[in-house]
């Protein structure tokens, strides 16, 4: 059986892609950068962007993406995880691409491996750029997996990297604060090429890194200012300013931050990539995000965000905070087994009145039990626990009135089963 005949479906191949390394995580460029150059895959674009940081990297690429393609070019994203289906990861002008082309591009990594083992991670970045190297885009928008100095993605040059907010999370391979977090992720950067912080407060290991590898840093509150104005907000960068720009679409003064390193990044690229206010605007007001403190609204409000550390979860709260109170508002939480749920529900606890622990159907998950004595550790309370998220649903269900709200989090999957759960009524 030849490699491009090894399976006919996505199914089949994600299930085979997560057997094949014998660790799920392990980082490094060396075995997925040997197979980029047999698919000479290493350039997807013209103009790369690569963007890192603990929380708002999926909003800045989908803002990226929003603004780029309102500007008329032609652009591809790569981001993980996905909520509902793996195609969701690989966007080309805003599409997911086919079952077909995935299947294509995975048997296509398959031979070019030539034996060598890779991570799912790293078998699926690989089957990205592969794509966009063959659709002739204009620019690729890579989000980085975890860190960044060894991340699969950092096998791209980056003409701008782009550096979100840094928080506590992935210590067990990153370090155990943000400075050597934040120095981690800073390996994106590239000597004499721009790089972006859009953290107000950025370690200094993070300033330290990019001093050392020579990359052209501006940083927020240092070389761009946001300021408040009477019809929405500015922004000032080094050579360029907008005014009465709107809000994000995405809720949340975090977004506001997002947005800014957004532009620092299309004012570094203005040269190459002109970009007119029609399309910034247009971006702001129409780009979305599934599972970013997303609202669905009806009977009982829904408030779905696959936040998982704290310094997330301190967003939601502040997003909360500006939200009518409901009669009666209800946490379900599902994380994982590396995440620590008592810094995670702590800037919850004034906002939720009764907490729902579930079980999440994928092996590193967090036994609901866990994480059910880890809030009540926190509350006092006694804290009900589901084996399931089916489960957790059916016992939310028995008690939920008009009126009341519901906040799902605590990871992509518990975002991920409850929005199954939902689309099958």
């Amino acid at each position: 059986m030849t490699a491009a005949a090894r399976f006919t479906t996505v199914k089949d191949w994600l299930r085979w892609q997560e057997t094949l390394h014998p660790q799920a995580i392990e980082l490094g460029l060396q075995r997925v950068a040997g197979v980029a150059a047999q698919l000479a895959c290493q350039r997807p674009a013209p103009i790369v962007i690569s963007v890192a940081g603990t929380n708002g990297k999926g909003s800045s690429v989908a803002l990226l993406e929003a603004i780029l393609l309102r500007a008329g070019y032609r652009v591809g994203a790569y981001s993980s995880p996905h909520l509902l289906s793996y195609n969701e990861r690989i966007r080309i002008d805003a599409a997911p691409v086919s079952d077909d082309e995935l299947c294509a591009a995975f048997a296509r990594v398959d031979a070019a491996r030539a034996g060598t083992s890779l991570t799912y991670f790293e078998f699926g970045t690989l089957a990205a750029l592969d794509i966009m190297t063959r659709r002739r885009l204009e620019v690729a928008l890579l989000e980085v997996g975890l860190g960044g100095r060894l991340d699969a993605v950092n096998l791209v040059d980056a003409d701008v990297a782009l550096i979100t907010r840094i928080g506590i999370d992935h210590t067990e391979w990153l370090g155990p604060d943000r400075d050597a977090i934040g120095r981690e992720k800073a390996g994106i950067m590239r000597t004499g090429r721009p790089a972006v912080c859009a953290d107000l407060e950025p370690p200094a290991g993070l300033l330290q890194a990019a001093e050392h590898c020579g990359a052209v840093l501006a940083v927020a509150g240092r070389d761009f200012h946001v300021c408040p104005d009477a019809q929405g907000w500015a922004w000032r960068g080094r050579s360029s300013s907008f005014e009465a720009l709107p809000q994000p679409a995405l809720p949340g003064a975090h977004q506001v931050a997002n947005a800014a390193g957004v532009l620092s990044v299309l004012e570094a690229l203005a040269s190459r990539l002109p970009v007119r206010r029609e399309a910034l605007v247009g971006g702001l007001l129409k780009f979305g995000l599934p599972g970013r403190i997303q609202h669905v609204g009806g009977a009982v409000d829904q408030v779905l965000d696959v936040s998982h550390n704290a310094q997330a979860a301190q967003a939601l709260a502040d997003t909360l905070r500006q939200m009518p109170s409901p009669r009666r508002c209800y946490a379900v939480l599902g994380m994982m087994k590396d995440k620590q749920p008592a810094s995670f529900v702590q800037p919850l606890l004034p906002f939720v009145d009764t907490w729902y622990a579930s079980g999440l159907q994928v092996a590193r998950a967090s036994p609901a039990a866990a994480l059910a004595a880890s809030i009540s550790a926190c509350t006092g309370q006694r804290i009900a626990s589901f084996a399931s998220m089916s489960e957790t649903r059916d016992a939310l269900q028995a008690v939920l009135r008009p009126g009341d709200r519901v906040v799902v989090c605590g990871s992509f999957y518990t975002v991920a089963e409850w929005c199954a759960l939902e689309a099958s009524e």
